[in-house]
């Protein structure tokens, strides 16, 4: 194998290496974003669950009012009851990749099942936050 040959070879795998790379981190934020939909999801199962025996969101113990981690770490989730019949979860990146996921840097979800989703300009994202739901 000459010098010509292997730096010819280098350069391909090398283009291959600039087009699929970004591909890659692109598919993974959005797989990772699962992870917010899914915590946030199980957490207002629990607030139901909760407010099925109790007839009150407030106090439960399940899935407390405040921040706590997802089940995978990639976001914050936050439980707010403002009022005792109604709740909204808010989830924001915590680390990375997904701070750097600027199509999809908060998830919401409230007590009338309303999903909601924000890109990094604030404007509205939910279907491709959410995906097809």
């Amino acid at each position: 194998m000459t010098l010509i040959e292997l730096l010819i070879a280098v350069a391909i795998v090398g283009i291959l290496a600039a087009i699929a790379i970004p591909g890659y981190q692109s598919y993974t934020m959005s797989a990772n974003r699962t992870d917010a939909t899914q915590s946030m999801t199980l957490d207002a199962q629990a607030l139901e669950r909760c407010y099925s025996q109790t007839f009150t969101y407030a106090g439960c113990a399940t899935a407390p009012a405040g921040a706590a981690q997802s089940h995978q770490g990639f976001y914050t989730i936050t439980i707010a009851v403002p009022i005792a019949t109604s709740y909204t979860i808010t989830a924001v990146p915590a680390k990375a990749p997904q701070t750097g996921d600027s199509a999809c840097q908060q998830f919401t979800l409230n007590s009338a099942g309303q999903q909601g989703a924000t890109n990094s300009a604030g404007a509205a994202n939910t279907q491709t936050c959410w995906g097809s739901t």
